[in-house]
């Protein structure tokens, strides 16, 4: 094959690879005509004489071509494929040495919280983390909300996460198991409104409030390990008692009372925190 003028895609490739545009352009040209003299490759090249005698020398300083001797000195390259061979392994030797040397050079990073204001924002980023679901989803919500999330949740199942819910004043999903909470009017007339608790994955949380009235509803985004595990582990917490309670209800009225009071003013004394189950 002979070679006239080096396409710029493959110029560009040896750039990426370290080489300068004269380097490239001798390299190729010297595939397509050897061996050959610099005055040849120049020619060939349209290196500039002087300049492509001087790229030669450092090619040959990289192992990329090789010279014969004689008079003019001729000049083979080295084959391309024990040449990509051995940039390959130098290039894979030196990402794996950063890869094990750079994490001792950087300062542990810390997920920020991101601020979500309004109902339409506060969903909409809720449907976007279920949609990206693989694993599981951990919910708490109202049945006031549970129409946002019914068709994202639903193929969200469809593709086999697992699902988990606790509700509140009766949501009903027919493709995943609901904990119902029973505490859902006493929370929401002392706390002034309702909230939703999601994780996904575990890697992902969000937790916002939506106050009766005129008060905009808020939440809060993370992927701060710290915080989510909080947000998940909240809702693991719930679903166990809430299992325990509908599996156990003659016992723990009988031990705590209905409706627990027994239990809190054991906790709580006179400190009215509602939530405490």
């Amino acid at each position: 094959m002979s070679t006239t003028a080096a396409p710029n895609r493959l110029i560009e490739q040896f750039r990426q690879l370290g080489l300068n545009t004269y380097e490239a352009k001798v390299y190729i040209a010297l595939l397509g005509k050897h061996p050959a003299t610099g005055y040849e490759v120049s020619k060939s090249s349209s290196v500039p004489q002087a300049r492509a005698y001087d790229t030669l020398k450092a090619l040959e300083s990289k192992n990329m071509v090789v010279s014969m001797g004689g008079k003019p000195t001729t000049y083979l390259p080295v084959p391309p494929e024990e040449l990509l061979d051995r940039i390959e392994k130098t290039y894979q030797s030196t990402i794996n040495e950063l890869r094990a040397e750079l994490p001792n050079y950087s300062v542990e990073s810390i997920e920020p919280v991101h601020n979500l204001r309004g109902e339409a924002a506060i969903f909409n980023h809720a449907r976007q983390m279920i949609e990206n679901a693989r694993e599981t989803i951990m919910l708490e919500m109202w049945s006031d909300d549970q129409k946002f999330l019914e068709p994202a949740l639903r193929d969200a199942n469809d593709r086999g996460v697992k699902i988990a819910v606790v509700g509140y004043n009766n949501v009903s999903y027919d493709f995943c198991t609901v904990y119902e909470h029973d505490l859902a009017d006493d929370i929401e007339d002392t706390l002034g409104g309702r909230w939703i608790l999601l994780t996904v994955d575990a890697t992902e949380g969000l937790v916002g409030t939506h106050p009766v009235g005129q008060n905009e509803p808020h939440a809060l985004w993370t992927r701060n390990p710290a915080l989510v595990l909080v947000i998940k582990e909240l809702v693991v917490h719930d679903i166990f008692l809430l299992d325990i309670e509908q599996t156990l209800p003659d016992v723990l009225t009988q031990t705590y009372g209905r409706g627990k009071p027994r239990l809190r003013n054991k906790i709580f004394g006179d400190i009215n925190l509602i939530g405490a189950h």
